[in-house]
């Protein structure tokens, strides 16, 4: 079977999943957004890494589909959240829930996404829950963290690489490594490779915003699905603002400290800056970040016995370092 042709049966599992595992109706002020967040499809790339890193080690992908799908409603809890907190009115080319109901309904459906996650993992049946439970809890706590930090550089002037690292590897990196370490522990895996499947869900989830990050300058709209340019409008302090920061000077530098201080910039100025982040090297910069990652994401597999699935995992970082949305 391609690999393309798996994922996307996995996704369909997901999918099918989701689709039947909310059986509430009422109250409906409460189902009904419940159901349209988890209907919105997606990449569904954390629960498939659930599913692949079992599977790597040994385990069977269907005895993880449960926390699969828990580690999906979990994404999707903090995405409700998220589109609360930065006011953003569509995603996945959809109304948002405070937008498409109200904010209260957004906070309380979200709250009880983060039930409905636990309601899912722990049907798992494993001799490791506890630790499974456990690692969850964790990327909750730390996905937090890392939107917390988000929130923090809104305001900062002193926000530099590092700290932008730091935040992106606890709200956007976590839970692929949360994906990665419970599919290995589901399928039973040894010190060595759950160490091994840790450490390859943190260069992928890197490397997966690091290329997000990418994909908002050079990007093609239609298949990002977003407005090219967003972060540069929304003033958001991503790896390439920072890197361009941090190599500019006279005139670019003073548009780049701009974006700052207005927290954002006008649309016309994309262009702008686009170029400031080409003639800066920002660019290839952030290009070499995400092969460094994947690199060394793909070294990290290795350490796993040659399967199907590591063989897929290897297809996965390589699909991820090429893709256009």
């Amino acid at each position: 079977m391609k690999f393309e042709t798996k994922y996307v049966r996995y996704k369909k599992l997901v999918d099918d999943y989701l689709q039947e595992f909310i059986v509430e109706k009422k109250p409906a002020s409460i189902y009904q957004p419940i159901r349209y967040v988890l209907a919105g499809g997606g990449k569904r790339i954390r629960p498939v890494l659930v599913l692949l890193s079992c599977e790597a080690v040994g385990g069977r992908g269907k005895d993880a589909l449960h926390a699969a799908a828990g580690i999906e409603v979990l994404h999707n809890f903090t995405l409700v959240h998220d589109d609360i907190m930065d006011n953003a009115a569509s995603r996945r080319g959809r109304a948002t829930v405070h937008t498409k109901w109200d904010q209260n309904v957004a906070i309380l459906v979200g709250d009880e996404l983060l039930a409905f996650a636990y309601r899912a993992l722990l049907k798992t049946r494993s001799p490791r829950i506890q630790e499974i439970a456990k690692i969850f809890t964790e990327g909750v706590v730390e996905v937090c963290e890392g939107q917390g930090y988000d929130k923090e550089f809104e305001t900062s002037l002193a926000v530099k690489v590092k700290d932008y690292l730091l935040m992106i590897r606890k709200k956007t990196g976590k839970m692929v490594t949360v994906a990665t370490e419970i599919g290995g522990l589901i399928g039973g895996a040894n010190a060595k490779e759950l160490r091994a499947l840790s450490k390859y869900g943190q260069h992928v989830g890197r490397a997966f915003q690091l290329q997000d990050d990418l994909l908002d300058i050079i990007g093609d709209e239609k298949k990002f699905g977003k407005t090219v340019g967003g972060d540069i409008v929304e003033g958001k302090k991503t790896f390439l603002l920072l890197e361009a920061l941090r190599r500019a000077t006279g005139r670019d530098r003073q548009l780049l400290l701009s974006i700052f201080r207005n927290k954002g910039a006008a649309k016309e100025s994309v262009g702008e800056v686009r170029d400031i982040y080409h003639r800066t090297g920002a660019i290839q910069a952030t290009m070499r970040r995400v092969k460094q990652d994947i690199t060394r994401a793909n070294n990290e597999l290795h350490h796993l016995r040659p399967t199907p699935a590591r063989a897929m995992l290897f297809w996965f970082t390589e699909m991820l370092l090429h893709r256009s949305y």
